[in-house]
């Protein structure tokens, strides 16, 4: 495939070999971004764990201090007495009959499912569904839990979950190539803190194998895990 010569000017503003700076690579990823609309930015990060290892699955939850850029759409399902108290608090969508009839004929137009514990043995049977596409209500994302109202505003405020995948890598959206670079730098090193305190004691050797910045699209920037000074 013959590349641009404006795709080749933005390679090659990235050293290949080159480990950057959290703040560095902050700046540097705004100007390899080759999309003409406001592209993401992701963080992807390979860990050493074994995620086959019940104890180091790692998987939580963050709240980004400037958002993720986007508003999440959020259904809430529980019972009629929570409903009042989901809309007022933002929801997109609540209910609960309906929306199981919806699932399992496929309908998944939503990026955030929370559910109240009494209603998880209805939603349960939708996991073939919803457990592929990250949707499944879980007390550990904090999106199963009797207190609608804040969890939804948590979501819409910047709350991300995040869950390292099989081959211990996660990935995770930290904003948007229009955000300044202190607010790329915070909203990464926020993450990143919270990663590092996650670390299983059953994890031995290095923890951060490698951590690269990367725009929707664009060239990817690698960050030195010893400048993060944790």
């Amino acid at each position: 495939m013959k590349v641009t010569k404006k795709r080749k000017a933005i390679a090659d503003k990235v050293e290949k070999a080159k480990l950057y700076t959290l703040g560095d690579a902050a700046a540097l990823v705004k100007k390899v971004s080759t999309t003409k609309f406001d592209g993401s930015v992701d963080l992807h990060i390979r860990l050493g764990v074994d995620p086959r290892k019940p104890d180091q699955a790692i998987r939580g939850t963050v709240s980004l201090p400037h958002g993720t850029g986007k508003t999440k759409s959020v259904l809430v399902m529980c019972t009629p007495d929570k409903e009042e108290e989901a809309r007022e608090a933002g929801a997109d969508y609540v209910g609960l009959e309906e929306f199981v009839d919806k699932i399992s004929s496929g309908w998944t137009d939503v990026d955030v499912i929370i559910a109240t514990p009494n209603v998880m043995p209805k939603i349960g049977r939708l996991g073939k569904v919803l457990g592929p596409r990250n949707l499944m209500p879980n007390p550990k994302s904090g999106t199963v839990t009797v207190d609608v109202a804040n969890a939804v505003k948590d979501v819409k405020g910047g709350k991300i979950a995040f869950r390292v995948d099989k081959y211990g890598i996660l990935h995770s959206t930290v904003g948007k190539v229009s955000f300044t670079e202190e607010q790329l730098a915070g909203n990464m090193k926020e993450l990143l803190s919270t990663l590092h305190k996650m670390k299983p004691a059953a994890a031995k050797g290095v923890y951060f194998k490698s951590i690269f910045a990367a725009p929707t699209m664009g060239s990817a920037v690698q960050i030195d895990p010893k400048s993060l000074g944790f």
